[in-house]
């Protein structure tokens, strides 16, 4: 698997250097090679059950069409996320039914316009957040949730830009209000999220940050942190022995299993993020057991503690900000601000791997033995490479 990934990554290496030709040669309207013979149909990876990798496919689908609001994108990217392994296994809050396309991110050109649609035109590049069905070769999804990419951002970056680096930016400046002097603990410092916390954090003076992470990845991200501990030490001391009080805010995936850790290392007035539950994911598929342990580890809060040591305990999940609770618009300004920070070269996202849609479970297997630095990307018109045995044939 490590030899397999590092040859996906040189692969990717290669393929981000030849996007700008490739994109420049879309102009002439040459389509893929491999795209659905029949313009009504477009390929799309298929979750067809919760469950094991051997759910997903690719099929041909109907293509949508955009209702009023929408806009319809023409995919070149889309992002990978831990999330999108928790879905596959059921393993979130209300999971929709299936079958159903996966997927929450994705780059592309858009096609069509709905009724209602200001701001954009047919041919904009664009990056977008979907309610689901971000993995195939066209998608529909609400102008709020539509931004166009910036001149120097090519498709798999911009794929890989808005759920980490929304997500990133959030929990620093609005809920944990970062400042000028302040120190970070953000766990998993090797995923997107974590090297967006790390690009994000050094455009503010003086901030220290902690980060953990697998030791495989440590020469690849040690540059990005100011310490960087193995995510299986014992961290807390190591932090301490640096910072006596603590830090100010620590940034957690694992499902709190580390909140009294996390709890105990803040100083007055810190901030812990609850963000993701990674953890929760310890097999291919969901096991009533592994989800039972793994929810029994997660330590309790004492509410009387966080009073009394004046420590602030906080929550977030973007997709639900999006598509629940109405904060479009939030977060259109947060991505305006972003934009505006890669536009300066302050920030740039890290892709780890390039993925054909065929090689989805590949890529969520790498995903799942965490062995990416930075963001894995599905690219749309890529075609399998020979290393992978098991793509996935059309039904």
């Amino acid at each position: 698997m490590a030899k397999e990934g590092s040859e996906k990554a040189e692969e990717t290496e290669k393929m981000i250097d030849q996007e700008a030709a490739k994109e420049a040669a879309e102009g002439s309207g040459s389509s893929s090679l491999r795209a659905a013979a029949d313009p009504k149909e477009m390929r799309a990876v298929l979750l067809s059950g919760f469950g094991g990798l051997n759910k997903l496919r690719v099929a041909k689908k109907v293509m949508p069409e955009p209702q009023e609001g929408e806009l319809k994108i023409r995919v070149k990217a889309c992002g990978l996320n831990f999330i999108d392994l928790m879905v596959r296994q059921g393993n979130i809050d209300n999971p929709p039914k299936t079958p159903l396309i996966p997927g929450f991110e994705c780059s592309g050109i858009i096609e069509a316009l709905g009724e209602s649609v200001k701001g954009f035109e047919i041919g904009d590049r664009v990056m977008a957040f979907v309610n689901y069905n971000a993995w195939a070769e066209v998608v529909c999804t609400p102008a709020e949730f539509v931004y166009k990419i910036p001149d120097d951002m090519g498709y798999s970056e911009a794929a890989a830009f808005p759920m980490n680096f929304v997500t990133a930016y959030m929990m620093l400046f609005e809920v944990a209000n970062l400042r000028e002097g302040m120190s970070v603990l953000v766990h998993s410092a090797g995923g997107g999220v974590g090297q967006a916390v790390a690009q994000l954090c050094s455009t503010i003076p003086n901030v220290t940050i902690f980060g953990t992470a697998s030791s495989f990845k440590h020469e690849a991200i040690k540059d990005s942190v100011t310490h960087l501990f193995d995510r299986n030490a014992d961290y807390v001391q190591e932090v301490k022995k640096i910072s006596l009080d603590g830090v100010d805010i620590v940034l957690d995936c694992l499902c709190g299993e580390n909140t009294g850790k996390g709890l105990g290392l803040l100083k007055p007035l810190g901030t812990y993020i609850l963000y993701g539950s990674s953890n929760m994911v310890t097999g291919e598929t969901k096991s009533f057991f592994s989800f039972a342990k793994s929810w029994w580890q997660v330590e309790k809060v004492n509410p009387i503690k966080l009073y009394e040591e004046n420590k602030v305990i906080a929550g977030f999940y973007l997709l639900n900000l999006l598509f629940k609770q109405n904060r479009g618009g939030l977060i259109k300004g947060i991505m305006d601000k972003l934009i505006t920070l890669y536009n300066e070269k302050k920030i740039k996202p890290l892709v780890d791997s390039l993925w054909a849609l065929e090689e989805v479970k590949e890529a969520m297997q790498r995903i799942h033995d965490r062995g990416n630095i930075g963001k894995l990307i599905l690219d749309v018109e890529k075609a399998p490479t020979p290393l992978s045995s098991s793509s996935v044939p059309f039904y």
